[in-house]
């Protein structure tokens, strides 16, 4: 029989691919299954985003490979800067987290987040980017922007692991309330 008869296995590698981008750090939590408790989901996780097979050259592609997967908010950012403040569309500049911001922030931000994708190749990734205000992204981003690039992967794949764990802890998985309470149809039929 097989391992997992009463798990939709394709389901569960689209519920993870949720979580994290990196199609290797999906195949590394499809290969540890079962998770009996939420801890061995999370444990799991973290061995796999910190541990991903290859050397350091492979290890970043994954990770790069993660980090592409996430909204760009500099684009957000960018676009709106080029409009007249009165003209930006408030649904925009909330979802980009500028909503009370000044237009020297909106600015500052936009030049910045371009400043960062040149340097380092990927978009700033900071955990809870969408709950920050501007002016909180601004701070982080003048912080991080004068690290060195190995420096920096390192930080946005941190940044990478806080937000996958918080994905995690709403994953929806088949007949799966939250990985907090994880399904029988995770562990293998007896």
């Amino acid at each position: 029989a097989a391992p997992y008869p009463r798990t939709d296995i394709a389901a569960v590698r689209a519920a993870l691919a949720t979580c994290c981008g990196s199609s290797r750090w999906v195949a590394h939590m499809l290969r540890s299954m079962p998770f009996i408790e939420a801890a061995n989901l999370y444990d799991a996780a973290e061995l796999g985003w910190w541990a991903l097979i290859g050397d350091e050259h492979d290890r970043s592609k994954d990770w790069k490979e993660a980090f592409a997967q996430h909204p760009h908010v500099g684009a957000d950012v960018a676009a709106l800067a080029r409009q007249a403040p009165g003209q930006r569309d408030s649904r925009e500049v909330e979802r980009a987290g500028l909503a009370g911001a000044s237009e020297e922030t909106v600015q500052e931000l936009a030049r910045l987040l371009g400043e960062y994708v040149d340097k380092f190749g990927f978009a700033f990734l900071t955990c809870a980017a969408r709950g920050k205000s501007a002016d909180q992204m601004l701070a982080a981003l003048k912080a991080r922007l004068p690290n060195d690039p190995a420096l920096e992967l390192k930080v946005a794949a941190a940044e990478q692991a806080k937000i996958t764990y918080l994905r995690l802890e709403k994953l929806e998985l088949p007949a799966c309330r939250s990985a907090r309470s994880l399904p029988v149809d995770l562990a293998p039929a007896g």
